[in-house]
């Protein structure tokens, strides 16, 4: 089940990559909700989603 939910958060990242503001919410929130291991493969994630849309850039401060 865990599982499904860094996958449901890695699906709507993508959707709303295209406005910095929301990926920055959706980012903030997962970073509260997933278990620590969840969230090194989401980092790995998001850089390459930055690498893509650098516009994102500015998320990368949530990584940390």
């Amino acid at each position: 089940m865990a599982r499904a939910m860094l996958d449901y958060t890695k699906s709507i990242l993508k959707k709303v990559s295209f406005n910095p503001h929301l990926f920055s919410i959706e980012v903030k929130k997962a970073m509260q909700r997933l278990m620590p291991y969840e969230k090194e493969e989401l980092k790995l994630f998001i850089r390459r989603l930055i690498l893509n849309n650098p516009e994102l850039s500015h998320c990368s401060v949530y990584l940390v």
